[in-house]
């Protein structure tokens, strides 16, 4: 998700960032919009995070010409096409991630989760496996799940429904990842048997995400802070990660417990490695650092 995903991406504006020529954000302001995105996004901007709200939002008031952030609050309340609150969750949010990322999740997908969850699905006399990228970012996490399934199930993928779900608050972030377009950079950290299988190169310095890969990938726009999650079905396999390191204890357990609603009886839940649900969780069983199980 577009949230800010790992604490470097909340301590990256500085108050030596802040001018005088930049538009101060009084403590009345401030409330305003840490209340607004606290309820609207579950991200709790302490004081500490105030030279990083006041620098994250310059752009937006001097490409408008808002003379104050009240101005631009107001702009956000009146603005029934909720396009200004879409680029406000742009503007705060840093898409701070990279593939594999957290590589023993995927080392335990690979070798321990699917070896579980498959057969279990074959006995039921199904093949449809339901996955679940919560922060989907700017692609790399979902096309690193989506690279593993079908090395996973090999020749056999075609037989089963196990596509993936990629959600994110950011339609910036989604554009990104639905375009499938990185750098040269970002690709080499990929394996190369990887590269040649999931990657076109489309010049010295850019890749895109072949379409067969592309193709196995959802992308959506969901807010995490839903009241409630209209999935019909479980998901057998969830990876919710960087994401609740931003919200309050109580905004934590309430997202557990959707989570928890919408886990398949045995399915495996994926947290950052920054998180926990703490081991004297009641809802699912710790498996390891930041791996839990509905049981």
């Amino acid at each position: 998700m577009a949230y800010p995903s790992d604490t470097r991406d909340l301590k990256g504006d500085s108050d030596s960032y802040v001018s005088r020529n930049f538009i101060q954000i009084s403590d009345q302001e401030f409330e305003l919009f840490r209340s607004f995105i606290y309820k609207n996004f579950g991200i709790n901007l302490t004081e500490a995070k105030r030279a990083l709200l006041m620098n994250r939002l310059q752009k937006i008031l001097k490409e408008k010409a808002f003379s104050s952030f009240k101005d631009y609050y107001e702009s956000i309340q009146k603005d029934s096409s909720l396009a200004e609150l879409s680029e406000l969750i742009d503007a705060v949010s840093t898409n701070h991630t990279f593939f594999f990322r957290e590589k023993v999740h995927f080392d335990f997908l690979m070798h321990n989760a699917l070896p579980e969850i498959v057969p279990a699905i074959k006995k039921s006399g199904q093949k449809e496996l339901r996955v679940w990228c919560a922060a989907a970012s700017t692609g790399e996490e979902p096309y690193v799940i989506a690279m593993l399934l079908m090395e996973y199930f090999g020749m056999d993928y075609k037989n089963w429904s196990a596509g993936l779900l990629a959600t994110d608050i950011s339609n910036q972030a989604l554009s990104t990842a639905m375009e499938g377009v990185y750098s040269e950079e970002r690709v080499s950290q990929v394996p190369k048997k990887y590269q040649a299988a999931y990657f076109d190169k489309i010049d010295s310095d850019r890749y895109r995400i072949k379409e067969l890969l592309k193709k196995e990938v959802l992308y959506r726009r969901f807010n995490l802070m839903n009241e409630k999650f209209p999935f019909k079905k479980p998901f057998h396999i969830i990876f919710c990660r960087n994401v609740m390191i931003y919200f309050d204890q109580e905004t934590r357990e309430k997202l557990v417990r959707q989570l928890f609603d919408i886990t398949a009886p045995g399915g495996f839940l994926f947290i950052g490695n920054a998180e926990t649900l703490g081991r004297n969780d009641k809802q699912y069983k710790y498996i390891a650092p930041s791996i839990y199980q509905k049981i």
